[in-house]
């Protein structure tokens, strides 16, 4: 793995995220509030090109403010 290359799990969670997001109507802006960050940090997280990505605390604040649960960012079964 490269330094700037998210993982598969990394990425599967970061799409689904970006697909709740998006069928919920935020933008990165809302996520942003939400997470108390920046929207160009949102971007990151989204863009293939750097390796920023959510943790376990944001993954947690975005569960509560998409009233779902913290599973359903994950896949079913391992990667």
């Amino acid at each position: 793995m490269t330094k700037n290359k998210k993982t598969k799990i990394e990425q599967i969670v970061i799409d689904k995220i970006k697909e709740i997001r998006l069928s919920k109507g935020f933008s990165q802006d809302d996520i942003s509030v939400f997470l108390n960050t920046s929207r160009g940090f949102i971007g990151q997280i989204e863009s293939p090109k750097y390796p920023s990505k959510y943790n376990l605390n944001h993954l947690n604040t975005l569960a509560k403010e998409f009233d779902c649960s913290i599973k359903d960012f994950f896949p079913d079964k391992p990667i």
